[in-house]
């Protein structure tokens, strides 16, 4: 598993490299009103950002702090109140922007009866994909989200994590330029948190600009080169990581475990040399997430069977069974079957039995004759017809003449009838 922590060199490289501004804001102002046109929230007050190409930006804020109303306006699914918003350089609204954009909002509003392949088969339709890369980026997406081997379930059958990989999959079906991710970690667990942030990670790096909001302070933390705070619809601060996180008044000197001697020795130095005493001691700590993970990783490793769900693993196969197949797989087999092997004889029977095959049909077997016994007043015994045996209808099936009925009136004569 790739360490996960941007390093300042990387994050410093990709602020640098940032091109052209792709969204800029300016005084932008959002306020809803009532049914008289009276104001009822203020949700987004003079906000001035800007997101440059290449860079991982962030929104925080709590709930309610204006977020996702500013995000929403950048997509064009809300007009400001007043200010200026442009993005690609052209207002929001423009059709023509709209095939750039990448967009997973906070709830994932998918088709419940359509399945993942089929889910980003119909995104990929509405950026008029062709058959062929459709397919490809099908494929490559379902693998990057870890659902390859469920993607033949039905939406409403994912778990909430589940939706959140494959909203994020159709975000990312056109290609865009820009990624914008509302509260992408959502109902995930550790390991989907953890695969998410690498991937947000990873496309920066390959220069995809991307809008990240979220309340939670350390899936920002981990991936942004810069952010604002918004509460109460205003920025009540901005900038890169290092400058907002960066105390300025302590000093952290790390080195190998020391001993009480030597760290009374060392405490004894400051006090001499600059009147500063040592305020604390302690021992370095993991973060809990880094814990959860390397537990997780000692039990793969192990092969337990109760290490919990991985990435990438295998499905049961009836769980990928596509109904419709099996019907033909069954109906293939009936045809296909062999005879049946005739059944044993326990006893000798009065009557010879007919043989039961694939060559003996059940018209076959009504339209056996039997033999009658001859009558005493009549030449040479001839077959009959079996008295259960309705020959009209057999015959009107196989699409001869029905059979003559000596017992069935002809008749009348039409020309002879009484007017």
């Amino acid at each position: 598993m790739t360490a996960l922590a941007t390093p300042g060199a990387a994050r410093s490289a990709r602020i640098q490299r940032a091109g052209e501004p792709i969204v800029v804001a300016q005084g932008l102002t959002k306020v809803f009103r009532d049914f008289w046109m009276r104001p009822r929230a203020r949700a987004v007050d003079n906000v001035d950002l800007e997101v440059r190409r290449g860079e991982i930006f962030g929104l925080l804020g709590p709930n309610g702090s204006g977020k996702s109303t500013t995000i929403k306006m950048i997509l064009g699914l809300l007009h400001k109140t007043r200010g200026r918003l442009a993005v690609f350089g052209r207002l929001p609204s423009d059709v023509a922007i709209k095939k750039r954009i990448g967009y997973l909002p906070e709830e994932s509003y998918l088709y419940p009866f359509l399945n993942a392949r089929e889910t980003l088969d119909y995104y990929a339709k509405l950026f008029e994909l062709d058959n062929r890369t459709r397919q490809t980026r099908i494929d490559g997406l379902l693998d990057m989200v870890g659902l390859a081997a469920v993607q033949h379930r039905q939406v409403r059958e994912y778990s909430k994590g589940m939706q959140r990989r494959i909203g994020i999959a159709q975000a990312l079906i056109n290609d865009p330029e820009l990624l914008i991710l509302d509260e992408p970690t959502t109902g995930l667990d550790p390991l989907g948190t953890r695969q998410i942030k690498d991937l947000i990670l990873e496309l920066g790096r390959r220069g995809k600009t991307i809008i990240l909001s979220s309340h939670l302070l350390g899936d920002v933390e981990d991936c942004v080169d810069r952010l604002v705070i918004l509460y109460g619809g205003r920025i009540r601060a901005a900038g890169t990581c290092d400058d907002l996180l960066t105390a300025k008044t302590r000093t952290i000197i790390e080195t190998d475990a020391l001993s009480d001697a030597e760290i009374e020795a060392v405490d004894r130095f400051l006090r001499e040399r600059t009147g500063h005493a040592v305020d604390r001691v302690s021992k370095p700590r993991q973060s809990l997430e880094s814990l959860f993970l390397e537990i997780v990783e000692k039990a793969r490793a192990d092969r337990l069977e109760t290490s919990g769900a991985q990435a990438g693993g295998g499905t049961a196969e009836f769980l990928r069974a596509d109904d419709a197949a099996s019907g033909e797989q069954l109906i293939d087999r009936l045809v296909r079957s062999e005879p049946e092997p005739a059944p044993m004889v326990l006893e000798e029977r009065s009557e010879p039995q007919p043989p039961r095959g694939a060559d003996a049909s059940v018209i076959g077997d009504l339209l056996r004759e039997r033999p009658a016994p001859p009558a005493a007043d009549q030449g040479p015994a001839r077959a009959a017809p079996a008295a259960d045996v309705d020959r009209g209808m057999i015959d009107a099936l196989l699409g001869g003449k029905p059979a003559t009925d000596a017992a069935k009136p002809a008749p009348p004569d039409r020309d002879n009838a009484p007017r």
